[in-house]
């Protein structure tokens, strides 16, 4: 019998928490230790962190890339050692004013594929260890740059020390970095000063809901009604309609077959829906049509 809280919660994470006391509290609220987040977010950061909870968890691995959208205010004048307003200033203010093309034409070398260094202080490994524990030590950080993708990188508004921007990027893309560097662009020093996540692959903030809000719904035993179930997720991967005898082959590790007509023949992945409408499997392509469940709930 699959759990009635298998699926994922979108909540609205508060400024100041950071994504694992998000988890705990889920927790807490969800009465389950199966618990994980789609990507995470700094403490500083608020908006859209994806909740699996129980089975759910077994599909993380396709959300590990996902696209991002963030809306975030860059202070332009000062660097910081964190690339944002939680990190130790780095020299002076310095006093700005540039135009709107000015700041246009610098925020062009950001989009696309661009090669990118990650902060020091943060949760990339160097030898298995955080970069933000080896910077807070005063040891060397040596990070590599890594390539990601910045779809859209739009000006929304510009005052004499601020932008507003809005940041559409593929999964693994600091933000702070696109300020940081967008500041030594200038030759003037940013950094970040709020950030807001809204949308994360298939998840966005009009369906987000604050701690407050989940707590009182947990407490009126109506936490389930926050519920994305397994079913919803992955709406981009076709599903195939399976019965008893070919769900308890897939039980079993066997490989199925997906109709020719519901089911596209280059599709890499497929879901197996049993005939109460739960998720059964993750099935990914062998043959046209033929699949092998790789993930089974």
């Amino acid at each position: 019998m699959v759990s009635e809280m298998d699926g994922v919660i979108i909540v609205d994470k508060p400024q100041g928490w950071t994504s694992h006391d998000v988890v705990g509290k889920m927790r807490r609220l969800a009465k389950t230790k199966r618990v994980g987040h789609l990507g995470t977010l700094d403490p500083m950061a608020t908006g859209v962190l994806p909740v699996v909870l129980n089975r759910a968890t077994r599909l993380s691995q396709f959300y590990v890339r996902v696209g991002k959208v963030y809306e975030t205010t860059v202070v332009l004048g000062q660097a910081t050692n964190s690339y944002d307003a939680e990190g130790d200033p780095i020299g002076e203010f310095v006093p700005t004013q540039f135009s709107r093309e000015e700041i246009e034409t610098q925020l062009a070398k950001f989009r696309g594929l661009i090669d990118q260094m990650p902060p020091p202080i943060s949760a990339k490994k160097i030898n298995g260890v955080p970069a933000y524990k080896l910077a807070r030590s005063n040891q060397p950080v040596e990070l590599k740059s890594v390539p990601v993708t910045v779809g859209r990188l739009e000006l929304v508004s510009l005052t004499a020390h601020t932008l507003q921007l809005i940041v559409e990027c593929s999964g693994g893309t600091y933000v702070r970095s696109i300020a940081h560097d967008l500041g030594i662009a200038l030759g003037c020093g940013a950094h970040l000063s709020q950030l807001r996540r809204t949308r994360s692959g298939d998840f966005d903030l009009s369906k987000a809901l604050t701690i407050e809000q989940l707590t009182k719904m947990s407490e009126e035993e109506q936490l389930i009604d926050a519920l994305i179930p397994n079913s919803a997720l992955l709406p981009n991967f076709p599903h195939q309609l399976v019965d008893a005898s070919v769900e308890q082959q897939i039980r079993h590790g066997r490989d199925f077959y997906t109709s020719p007509f519901g089911v596209p023949q280059d599709a890499k992945f497929v879901k197996a829906v049993g005939s109460s409408g739960e998720l059964i499997a993750i099935g990914e392509a062998k043959l046209p049509n033929l699949y092998h469940p790789i993930i089974v709930l």
